[in-house]
């Protein structure tokens, strides 16, 4: 029962890293940060790392991995988010 649920949570956790897919492509095809909060993203980044330190400390794979995937899709996100927003912070200067 114990795999069950890790491989159930592992699982749910691909699931959460695939729920930032939608928004990443959606900054990218934009070409515009509009619309996006920084601090959501930037602080579900910083969840997702502290997830990762937990995971490798607890030997947890399913949460090591799964919290990777949630921190390499969201952190496009607020990639994307600081660099569009760099851009147009650049150009209304001018």
């Amino acid at each position: 029962m114990k795999e069950i649920v890790a491989v159930v949570f592992g699982l749910g956790l691909l699931g959460n890293a695939l729920l930032f897919v939608p928004q990443a492509l959606a900054v990218w095809r934009k070409k515009s940060d509009e619309g996006i909060s920084l601090i959501t993203f930037g602080g579900f980044s910083v969840l997702q790392a502290i997830g990762i330190v937990h995971g490798l400390y607890q030997q947890d794979l399913s949460l090591t991995l799964g919290m990777a995937a949630s921190l390499l899709t969201c952190g496009t996100v607020t990639a994307l988010t600081i660099l569009y927003r760099m851009r147009r912070l650049r150009v209304a200067r001018v």
